[in-house]
């Protein structure tokens, strides 16, 4: 299987887990339809992100780490479909309720109070649809 066939596929362990230095605990949850569709769509840019990704997970911390590292991210640009996608990811790899809070509460000092908020209900939104932490 390529690296482009995971994309499309029942959605794997991720290439990269076999790469030295690399820590992969979970299989991550099924993407959305539409990031399903985009890579079909557009497979050159599917394999350069697959790749960025890849080099992202080389290095010491664990995954459950870089999901939280992600989150806080994806929470201080205020992008809320990649919100939404870090805290389904962090749950898949153990990342707990109180763990995703304080990542909320982190953010706060740095976003505001309205972006936190904002911040705040994507996360919930997310943990509704029945995202379960551990």
């Amino acid at each position: 299987m390529s690296r482009l066939d995971c994309l499309n596929a029942e959605w794997p362990l991720r290439p990269a887990a076999a790469l030295p230095g690399v820590h992969v605990m979970a299989k991550l949850p099924k993407p959305p339809d539409t990031f399903v569709e985009f890579t079909r769509q557009f497979p050159q840019i599917a394999e350069a992100w697959r790749l960025v990704q890849d080099a992202g997970q080389v290095g010491p911390f664990d995954e459950k780490t870089q999901r939280l590292v992600k989150l806080a991210v994806a929470i201080g640009t205020m992008r809320e479909g990649s919100v939404h996608s870090a805290v389904r990811k962090a749950v898949a790899f153990g990342v707990t309720k109180e763990e995703i809070d304080q990542t909320l509460a982190l953010a706060a000092g740095t976003l505001g109070f309205p972006a936190s908020v904002a911040a705040f209900s994507w996360v919930r939104d997310e943990l509704a649809k029945g995202a379960e932490t551990p």
